[in-house]
């Protein structure tokens, strides 16, 4: 399946099971992945298989066309650029 790279990226955060989390993490080393290739490819696959059409963030730009998106029935989100300091334990990484 081809697929156009995305130019700009946004966070998603999610709670997940510590031992859920460590046996994905395990599985995407196993196979020479990272999670986030992983979950971006499980994203894109959820979004075809329901019939969501979408322009990658960054390629309309990237022609010149900021019209692209909404032609192609896609949704446009912009991402604040100006965000304050982190709060601490953000990255979801820690154990709760």
């Amino acid at each position: 399946m081809l697929h156009t790279m995305e130019l700009k990226t946004a966070r998603l955060t999610l709670l997940i099971d510590p031992a859920k989390k460590a046996a994905f993490e395990r599985l995407c080393a196993s196979q020479d992945v990272t999670p986030s290739q992983v979950v971006r490819r499980l994203i894109r696959e959820y979004l075809a298989a329901h019939g969501v059409q979408y322009v990658p963030s960054g390629a309309a730009d990237a022609v010149g066309d900021d019209d692209a998106g909404r032609r192609a029935g896609g949704q446009r989100t912009r991402v604040g650029a100006a965000r304050g300091p982190r709060a601490k334990g953000a990255s979801g990484g820690g154990a709760r």
